[in-house]
This record gives structure tokens, sequence and C-alpha cells, in this order.
């Protein structure tokens, strides 16, 4: 489903200007996998490349057939709109409510009154947060608004939710909540791709790792462990 064919992305010709260094790697529909590595190890860009807000130097990077940095420019919305984006810092729209976050994707998407009406409990349900509705990013904690977001990346039912340090902002307790919600997504058949560094969550599991360094895969474990 996702190929990244010998990427490359240098920013600089200073050794600390490549961020990405002849990159290849495979994922397959359903897979749950994390990239790790430390800070600057090239998670971040990698994962921009996948949903095109940023071009490779070098190299391809295909979603399906297709090569997403050589189909014109405005073809990728629909592209996008296959892939759901958790990030670490939330990104909700503080005046709206939680249902009115997931609603506004859903809007932005096209769909219908009664589709929206319909998805929005559903994806409340499974992040838990049917209580929580009509509360502001405000009133929510942080485990919390994380949960909001990842329901807006997922109510348009995409292909892949791809997660960049979800857990980044969170105490253990919520980031172990919103791995086990990131493991539920991935049993109902939607790929996951989560960047992170949080070691006791790639620990707990027990799925794919792929770990970068200098941007370089040096690890490629299918049922791995946080090893640097």
């Amino acid at each position: 489903m996702i190929y990244f064919d010998k990427v490359s992305k240098i920013y600089s010709k200073e050794p600390s200007g490549v961020v990405l260094d002849d990159v290849s790697f495979a994922v397959e529909p359903s897979e749950f996998v994390s990239i790790v590595g430390q800070s600057g190890a090239g998670k971040t860009t990698l994962l921009k490349l996948l949903i095109a807000e940023d071009k490779p130097t070098k190299g391809r990077v295909f979603f399906g057939s297709v090569n997403i940095h050589s189909i014109p420019q405005d073809e990728l919305p629909a592209i996008r709109r296959r892939i759901g984006v958790v990030f670490q810092d939330f990104r909700l729209l503080s005046n709206k409510t939680a249902y009115e976050n997931i609603s506004f994707a859903m809007e932005a998407a096209g769909k219908s009154n009664k589709e929206i009406d319909d998805s929005i409990p559903q994806v409340l349900e499974l992040v838990n947060l049917m209580d929580k509705a009509s509360h502001f990013p405000g009133q929510l904690s942080g485990g919390e608004r994380q949960r909001v977001a990842i329901a807006r990346a997922i109510v348009n039912q995409p292909e892949v939710v791809i997660a960049d340090e979800p857990t980044g902002n969170l105490d253990p307790l919520n980031s172990w909540e919103i791995v086990q919600i990131f493991k539920k997504i991935n049993e109902l058949g939607t790929t996951v791709i989560m960047a992170t560094h949080n070691k006791s969550v790639i620990d707990s599991l027990g799925k794919r790792v792929i770990t970068l360094e200098n941007g370089k895969i040096i690890r490629d474990d299918k049922k791995g462990r946080y090893v640097l």
C-alpha cells in the first residue's frame, strides 16, 4: 500500500542537512508500524513526505500505485482524504466543541448532515468520549483532547492513520489509553503508522518497529522493541 523507494531529503550540504538518506520500506494494508528514533532522526520528515507536505530530494513515495509527488496539485486532496493525521499538539479548534471539531472534518470532506449525525456518535464511543461531546477543548484534559483529535482523524474512514508523537504531551496513563485506541483502530482494519520516541509505548505493542538513526533505517523488526 505504501512504499518509500530510495528516498532522501537533504536541506543543505552540511552533514546535519541530510534528514533522510536512501530510505526504502513498504507498509502493507492493515499493518501497525512504529517509526522510532531520537529527536532529529527524520521521523517527522518521513511522515510529511507521506502526506505530501514536503517533497523528497531523491526517490519516490507511493500510496497504492500513485507516486504522490508526481501527481498534479489539484489531485492531492483526494489522496490526503485517504489518510487521517494525528499530531502531538492536538490542533483542535478552541471555539468548537468536541462534536463540532469532528463535524468540521466531515463537512470539509463534503459529507451530508445525515452522515455526520450517524458517524460522530460512533467515533466518540470508540475513543470513550460520548459524555464529552459538548465540551470545548479548554474543558478537556490533554488525553481527552488527543482522543478528540483521533476521532477527527478517523471519522472519514481513512485507509491509513499516521500519528506524529501522539503521546508526546501526555502522562504514562493517558499515553497507554491513547495507544490502546490506536490498537483498536488497527484491529478494525486501518493501517497505523506512528512516529514516537516513547520506549514504554513501543515495547508494549509487540508490533513492527522501524528504527531511524541519522536519517537511515538501522533496524526493521516485525515484532520489535525500542532499541537504540
